[in-house]
C-alpha cells in the first residue's frame, strides 16, 4: 500500500550530509515494518534485515564489554554482511530489547556516518521513555508514522480521481456536488469502520467494498495485541491494571458532558497522580492521542496550555468504533445518535496529527468550547467539527467576536463553502486530510 511516509524517507536518504541514524516511531501494527522493508528493497542494492526478537546474538554483543568499535567490527561478522559498501542499507527491527544499540547509534553516527541504517519496534516509544541507558539526542533522526489517513485509504480503494476532484474543490473553495459529495460521504464513513491500520483497510480493499465481507475481528484483535505486549514494558501488574483501565475509559471520556479527561471516569477514587504514569505510557506507545486545553489563545500556544486540562483520543477512529461495537450498518446509515460527534472529533484529530500539527482545543471556563485550534501560518484558526448539516455553533461564534481570527473553518457533511459575512470556511469531513499549516489565504 502506497504511504506518504515513503517520501520522508526518500528525503532521508538523499540527505549525503551529517546522516543519521533513522527511527520510526508509531503505533503498533501501523505498518512501520512493511513501508520500511519496501524502501529499503527499492533504493538499495544492498539491504539487510535483523530482527531483534530473532536474533538474540545482536543483543548479547551489544550486552558484552566490547568496545565500541569492537561491536560494530563483530556486527559484520555476525550478520555475515558488511554495510558499509555503497548503496547498502541496514533495517534493525524491534531495537527495543537492546538498549544498548540504542545508545551505540551514536557510535554509527558520529564514526561510520557512511552507514545507513533505520530502526524500529513494538511499543518503542515507551522504552525511550523509559530507557536506563541515555538516548543519542542529536544523533539520530526520529519520524513519527501514524495509521494510514483518509488520503492514503482512497488510494489503497483506486480513488485517485477523487482525490484530485476534493484537492481542486478544496484549493479553488468550489462545490463538489451530489452524487459525487454523497460517494465522498459514503467512503468516508467506511473509513470509519476500517480505520486506518493497514491489515483493516486491506480487508475492506479485498471485499471490494462489500461490508458484510469485512473481517470485523482484524481491529479485536489488533488492541488484544497492544496488552499482550504490555507486560514487557510494565514495572508491575498494577501499573498494568492501571493503563487498562485508562484506556476503556476513553470512549465514556469523549463523550462526557465535561469536554475534559475525568479521573473519576476512571475509577471512583481515582487520582491524577495514581494515574499519570499510566496516560505517559500510552501516550509513549502512540495508542492515545493528548489534546491539551487552551484558555488564552495565542501564540506560541503550548505557553499558554493549562496543563490540568485534556481530552485523550484514540490513535485510530476504526479501533474507537470497534471498541464501542458499532454495528457496521449503523455507521454507513449514520445512525450513531448524539455519539457520532465524538466519532467524527476523533476522526479529525487522527488527520491533523498526520498532517504534524499538535493538538489544541479552546476552553473558558466551562462556558465556551472550541474543537481544535490551529497554529498555520494565518495564525491561530479555530476549528469546529461537526458529524452532520446542523452546524450552528454558539461557542466558535463567540471565539470569533472575541478574538478575531483571520477566518475559521467548520468541518461536517455539507460541501465546501467559504461566508464573508462569517469568515468561516466549510470543509467537508472527508476533505480534512488537506488541512495543513500551510493554510491558503482565503
Amino acid at each position: 500500500m502506497k504511504r506518504k511516509i515513503y517520501e520522508e524517507l526518500l528525503k532521508w536518504e538523499n540527505n549525503n550530509d551529517n546522516v543519521k541514524p533513522l527511527m520510526i516511531l508509531g503505533v503498533r501494527q501501523s505498518g512501520k515494518t512493511y513501508i520500511i522493508n519496501e524502501f529499503c528493497k527499492n533504493e538499495y542494492s544492498n539491504y539487510v534485515y535483523v530482527n531483534l526478537f530473532e536474533n538474540t546474538n545482536v543483543i548479547e554483543l551489544y550486552n558484552s564489554n566490547l568496545t565500541s568499535i569492537e561491536k560494530f567490527n563483530r556486527l559484520k561478522l555476525l550478520l555475515d554482511f558488511d554495510f558499509e559498501k555503497e548503496d547498502t542499507i541496514l533495517f534493525i527491527d524491534e531495537i527495543q530489547e537492546s538498549e544498548k544499540l540504542i545508545s551505540e547509534l551514536k557510535y554509527f553516527q558520529e564514526n561510520h556516518n557512511n552507514v545507513r541504517i533505520i530502526c524500529a519496534g513494538s511499543l518503542l516509544g515507551v522504552k525511550l521513555k523509559r530507557s536506563k541507558f541515555s538516548f543519542p539526542v542529536g544523533k539520530v533522526k526520529m519520524l513519527n508514522m501514524y495509521p494510514m489517513d483518509f488520503e492514503e485509504f482512497l488510494v489503497a480503494m483506486n480513488q485517485e480521481m477523487l482525490i484530485d476532484l476534493i484537492k481542486d474543490c478544496y484549493k479553488n473553495n468550489k462545490q463538489i456536488t451530489s452524487p459525487i459529495h454523497e460517494k465522498a460521504l459514503n467512503l468516508y464513513r467506511i473509513y470509519l469502520i476500517t480505520g486506518g491500520m493497514p491489515e483493516s483497510v486491506n480487508n475492506m480493499v479485498k471485499t471490494n467494498g462489500d461490508y458484510i465481507k469485512y473481517d470485523k475481528t482484524i481491529l479485536t484483535d489488533i488492541v488484544s495485541s497492544y496488552f499482550k505486549d504490555m507486560d514487557k514494558y510494565v514495572t508491575n501488574e498494577s501499573e498494568a491494571l492501571r493503563i487498562n483501565r485508562v484506556y476503556d475509559s476513553l470512549p465514556s471520556q469523549l463523550s462526557n458532558i465535561s469536554n475534559k479527561f475525568q479521573y473519576s471516569n476512571v475509577s471512583k477514587d481515582a487520582r491524577a497522580r495514581e494515574y499519570a504514569t499510566a496516560i505517559d505510557w500510552l501516550e509513549a506507545s502512540n495508542m492515545v492521542l493528548r489534546c491539551k486545553a487552551i484558555k488564552t489563545p495565542e501564540i506560541p500556544l503550548e505557553g499558554f496550555v493549562d496543563v490540568d486540562t485534556f481530552k485523550l483520543y484514540l490513535s485510530d477512529v476504526g479501533i474507537l468504533n470497534n471498541i464501542l461495537k458499532l454495528n457496521i450498518e449503523d455507521i454507513l446509515n449514520d445512525n450513531i445518535s448524539l455519539y457520532k460527534d465524538v466519532i467524527a472529533e476523533n476522526f479529525v484529530a487522527n488527520q491533523l496529527v498526520c498532517n504534524g500539527f499538535d493538538l489544541y482545543y479552546y476552553r473558558s471556563n466551562n462556558t465556551s468550547e472550541v474543537d481544535f485550534l490551529l497554529y498555520t501560518k494565518d495564525g491561530i484558526i479555530p476549528v469546529e467539527v461537526k458529524a452532520g448539516n446542523a452546524t450552528q455553533s454558539k461557542s466558535l461564534k463567540l471565539y470569533i467576536e472575541k478574538y478575531k481570527p483571520k477566518y475559521a473553518i467548520r468541518i461536517s457533511t455539507k460541501d465546501f463553502g467559504y461566508d464573508p459575512k462569517t469568515n468561516i470556511k466549510s470543509i467537508p469531513l472527508y476533505a480534512t486530510f488537506l488541512i495543513k499549516g500551510d493554510i491558503d489565504e482565503l
